[in-house]
């Protein structure tokens, strides 16, 4: 079997969270490691790997669609292969399997979320035997963190710092296609940490699917204030961490977004319904007064942070009542940006067996009057920034006008500002600039640069 890809293409197209987003990166990491080719467009791809996700049934249809799709394009001209490579990994892989190259004849590859190392040899299994090659572990041998990896952005990486989740709220499916919760050692965190700076990088983003109970495995008990002291020593200049769970949060957790002066004033914190009676069927652990009182506690220690959440209008059983208790917690928390989803029933999960009579036509309404709560909520929260200055950490041009670039705010917000007369766009990326902010409008900020463009982020 030849270990090289040399003179292959590969595209990967990823679904879901921040976690199947790293995944990618490894995934492009290792096939760049065995000399194939990144490329953007599918049809310009020898190799094709979709890393997907089974939290909504969306992402089923997406992924469904398009790799059904790639039966009808060609494989590109001065291919080494004799015919297209087609993987499907992350969640949906985990759970469905052998079951998938059945809804998907010209399936090559499926792997799960516990054997991210295996893809290159199934890749190059496929490419010399043909036919199905399908491998699924029912837990994870090892960190995935010793494999390459190709990160999108120079000065941007994702650290995880767990994987897996022991949460099991009845509507979610990860539990069962990610595994229990393994936290990493601290020290392996740390050293990674400081690898990244070492080698230019800004911003890093803590990884988990619930990062306040990072340890509790390793520690006997979460260790997540301690993740966040070693991370901030590491002289980063900005840290984010995601997804923070609401029953975890500790005060000691709180206490650091004042006292660590590179912890980003952002936090998301998934609420997903205002209901007790719905956050009981949820098993989510805490109460809307709990909830509450964390809110008042990280405003008290960060009054300027950026509050963001989750929330599932039609769980089974929702009323109108606790329909509008969530509206109401909404209103009163007033959040920067609330990321809303239309309840959807996963198989395998307790909640699928529970009894839904609600028509589709009221959770839709209900589902649109909260949208138009949190539109208006997102304009106001952004309208204290207006005439501030703010530091920007940029992205690169805006996709709709190369003229103008685009980065974010401390508090993740997205922040538009047009580049000097006769600057380029492409030396941008990763400066730390300062913007006087002039227009502040629901989902961005828009503004100037402040001070000498040359100096900034010097």
């Amino acid at each position: 079997m030849h270990d090289s890809l040399m003179n292959t293409t590969f595209c990967v197209r990823t679904f879901g969270c921040q976690m199947n987003k790293h995944d990618s990166e490894r995934v492009c990491g290792m096939l760049e490691a065995l000399g194939s080719e990144l490329v953007e467009d599918i049809e310009h791809a020898d190799i094709v790997v979709f890393m997907t996700c089974c939290v909504r049934e969306a992402a089923d249809v997406r992924l469904l669609g398009q790799a059904a799709s790639l039966k009808n394009i060609p494989l590109r001209e001065g291919s080494p292969l004799a015919k297209r490579i087609v993987a499907v990994g992350g969640c949906i892989g985990q759970r469905d399997g052998e079951k998938l190259t059945k809804e998907l004849p010209h399936l090559d590859v499926v792997f799960g979320t516990h054997n991210l190392a295996s893809l290159p040899r199934l890749v190059r299994e496929a490419i010399e035997q043909g036919g199905h090659h399908v491998e699924v572990l029912d837990e994870s041998l090892d960190f995935p963190t010793s494999l390459p990896t190709a990160r999108e952005h120079a000065w941007a990486a994702w650290l995880p710092i767990t994987i897996g989740c022991n949460n099991f709220c009845t509507y979610c499916i990860v539990p069962y296609v990610r595994g229990r919760e393994k936290s990493r050692p601290l020290e392996d965190i740390a050293n990674e940490a400081r690898g990244y700076v070492l080698s230019g990088v800004k911003e890093i983003t803590l990884l988990g699917q619930n990062v306040n109970s990072y340890g509790r495995d390793l520690y006997g008990k979460p260790r997540f204030a301690d993740v966040l002291d070693a991370v901030s020593a590491s002289g980063v200049e900005r840290i984010r961490f995601a997804t923070s769970h609401p029953k975890d949060l500790t005060d000691e957790v709180i206490a650091k977004f004042a006292e660590l002066p590179n912890l980003m004033p952002a936090l998301h914190l998934p609420v997903q319904s205002g209901s007790n009676r719905i956050l009981a069927a949820m098993n989510r652990r805490y109460t809307r007064e709990h909830y509450l009182e964390l809110v008042r506690k990280v405003r008290e220690a960060c009054p300027d942070i950026a509050l963001s959440t989750d929330i599932i209008v039609g769980f089974p059983g929702e009323t109108e009542e606790d329909f509008q208790q969530t509206y109401d917690l909404v209103r009163e928390v007033g959040y920067h940006q609330v990321f809303t989803f239309i309840y959807s029933k996963r198989e395998g999960t307790p909640a699928a067996e529970m009894p839904d009579d609600t028509p589709r036509e009221v959770i839709q309404e209900r589902f649109d009057r909260l949208v138009d709560l949190v539109q208006e909520g997102a304009w106001q929260a952004n309208q204290p920034d207006a005439g501030t200055i703010v530091p920007v950490l940029v992205e690169g041009a805006s996709k709709r006008d190369e003229h103008v670039l685009s980065g974010r705010s401390p508090k993740n917000q997205t922040v538009h500002f047009r580049l000097p007369d006769g600057a380029g766009a492409d030396d941008w990326s990763g400066r730390t600039v300062n913007v006087r902010v002039t227009e502040a409008k629901t989902w961005y900020l828009s503004g100037e640069l402040e001070g000498d463009p040359s100096e900034a982020g010097r």
